[in-house]
């Protein structure tokens, strides 16, 4: 979802906007017309409903509950007592003029501006974020609703993935808050390190958060994905990767770093996971551009748009260019289109969304405050296609 912000000067709107890109892992927000965003924050806020007195630095306080939310990474790494960590993501409710009292806003769906922030106008683009990997086709600039394929199978997926490999490996996932100083050891010894005195009684889901953060930083570091369908006998002749835990632990995986992203592609490899009720990667886009009228499909093909930070993961481009060369019929020209560089992979809808916003036409696209109390939500669903 974007929201743009307008100045008003001498009774009309210059285009003057601020860009937010809100997605379920983290928050972009800067100013229409630069090439990334100026903040890139975690969309979940910490909250406080006890605490009363003046919030701490990062936090922002409700005037009359005593609430202290606390917000961006610096302000979410304190460790404090009662702090929950929560969404503010509900239904994607509009309260951009009852709430924030701006002047005025246009919406457009991330799929249309990732399109554009890759100089397409028409194509098929699959993005891989935290909760899911939806393939969405968008044809001149409108996003064709009946053919959007959403599967769950994404970067949260992975992390659960990771939890599990060690669980199995007895291998416990401390998070740096918790450790005040740790010994050498030889690898594969069980670590030797010393908790923090006095730390807060903190919530389960803070804790979560911070454990997650660690997985997350395995996943970047440690994981790859196969060129070809998983094969044991091939895994196991994979280059191991050394990776030393924030406690110390540290070890060579092998045969791991192939396993558990597979699933991303082929779900029915994974335990506890039907693969007749989840749809691999490959399955997503090709399900996607098959709902969509067959004369446009080649438009689609010929432009397989890859967004999302689930994408970064090594040779996630090669294996899904490969599946997509074997499903897709003979007498389609498939081409994908991957940007080289991680920042413009997680930022691309927020890019498309300076472009468009710092355009001459963009200012008779704005809904100002009048138009939206005079129209209510018709008029947002009326110019915001």
């Amino acid at each position: 979802m974007f929201t743009k912000r307008a100045d008003i000067s001498g009774g009309h709107y210059e285009v003057g906007a601020l860009v937010f890109d809100i997605g379920s892992f983290s928050t972009r927000a800067g100013y229409a017309g630069e090439d990334c965003p100026k903040a890139d924050f975690p969309t979940t806020i910490g909250v406080n409903a006890e605490e009363e007195g003046s919030p701490d630095m990062g936090a922002e306080q409700e005037s009359n509950s005593g609430r202290s939310y606390y917000i961006d990474t610096t302000a979410l790494h304190v460790p404090r007592a009662g702090v929950e960590l929560i969404s503010p993501l509900k239904n994607g409710m509009k309260l951009i003029f009852e709430h924030y009292n701006i002047p005025a806003f246009f919406l457009c769906k991330t799929a249309v501006l990732t399109a554009f922030a890759n100089g397409r106008a028409t194509g098929l683009v699959l993005d891989s974020g935290a909760t899911h990997t939806t393939a969405i086709p968008v044809h001149d600039g409108y996003v064709l609703q009946q053919g959007i394929v959403k599967s769950p199978l994404a970067g949260d997926f992975i992390t659960m993935q990771c939890r599990e490999l060690f669980q199995e490996m007895n291998i416990d996932t401390v998070p740096p808050y918790m450790i005040a100083s740790k010994e050498p050891v030889r690898e594969g010894a069980p670590p030797l390190w010393t908790k923090k005195d006095k730390l807060p009684p903190v919530t389960k889901s803070w804790h979560t958060y911070m454990c997650n953060e660690v997985i997350q930083d395995f996943q970047a570091s440690v994981l790859q994905v196969s060129d070809s369908p998983y094969d044991e006998q091939v895994a196991a002749q994979m280059p191991t990767v050394h990776y030393e835990m924030p406690s110390g632990y540290s070890t060579d995986y092998g045969a791991e770093r192939l396993r558990i992203p597979e699933g991303l592609f082929d779900p029915s490899n994974v335990k506890g996971l039907s693969g007749n009720t989840m749809l691999g990667i490959g399955h997503v886009v090709t399900t996607s551009i098959g709902m969509c009228d067959i004369d446009i499909r080649p438009g689609l093909y010929g432009s397989v748009i890859v967004t999302g930070g689930n994408t970064l993961l090594q040779g996630f481009t090669e294996r899904l260019n490969r599946e997509l060369s074997q499903k897709a019929p003979p007498s389609m020209r498939l081409k994908l289109i991957a940007s080289n560089s991680s920042i413009e992979r997680r930022f691309s809808s927020w890019i498309g969304g300076s472009i468009l916003a710092s355009l001459g036409t963009f200012q008779q696209m704005w809904i100002s405050k009048q138009e939206y109390d005079e129209g209510g939500k018709q008029s947002v669903e009326r110019k915001c296609p």
